[in-house]
């Protein structure tokens, strides 16, 4: 046994969450908890790891960037034709995870997962820096390729095509989790966390729960 990673500890003192404090709904509780990360100032709070599911029910889970939310969901940008974009479409069900460890606090969401309107995706490509535009077609993200000068090579050959005016690729757009359930845990002494959750009962109401750590 690797002593020196059993000795790895951490005592978890910053804030606390009261079930009786927190919101009735789930989304003005992230809403909150989200405004106060990116004010925090530390390194990408906008960072979720999203995990999906392929067709044999193995899971895979990769970082990604939340662009948009509000009360219908949690929505990011993704090549459809990528490891993850496949496996949406075999299984539209994923969880995502924010973790600032700055704030001592995670948030889970797990919901099913549906594409965003064409124009919705337009516009937020269309805003894009010209160098991201032209990426979306030069990478054929998670397809094997012979080396860096694939991707290089295309995104010339895509720059010389375009110009300054790239549309957006019909392989590319927004996703958007509509959540069934929502989970913030806070960081305590002891290791005795609190734990939030939010499950959406089937007439549509939000059921809040506290979950021992």
């Amino acid at each position: 046994m690797n002593r020196s990673l059993q000795d790895l500890r951490k005592t978890y003192e910053k804030g606390q969450l009261d079930e009786n404090e927190t919101s009735n709904a789930p989304y003005d509780q992230f809403r909150k908890w989200f405004d106060e990360a990116l004010k925090y100032g530390f390194f990408e709070p906008n960072a979720m790891t999203l995990a999906t599911v392929d067709q044999r029910g193995r899971p895979a889970c990769r970082p990604v960037l939340i662009k948009d939310h509000d009360a219908r969901g949690i929505i990011w940008f993704s090549n459809y034709h990528s490891r993850k974009g496949q496996q949406l479409t075999q299984n539209p069900f994923a969880a995502l995870q924010f973790y600032w460890a700055e704030l001592e606090r995670v948030i889970r969401v797990e919901g099913r997962v549906e594409k965003i309107l064409a124009k919705d995706s337009d516009e937020y490509f269309n805003s894009r820096p010209l160098s991201h535009r032209i990426g979306a077609w030069a990478s054929p993200q998670s397809q094997v390729i012979p080396g860096r000068k694939t991707i290089v090579t295309n995104a010339a050959r895509y720059g010389a095509e375009f110009g300054l005016h790239p549309p957006r690729p019909p392989h590319w757009g927004g996703y958007r989790l509509i959540p069934d359930y929502w989970e913030f845990w806070q960081g305590r002494p002891s290791r005795l966390h609190d734990r939030i959750a939010y499950t959406l009962s089937d007439n549509g109401e939000w059921i809040k729960q506290r979950l021992a750590p």
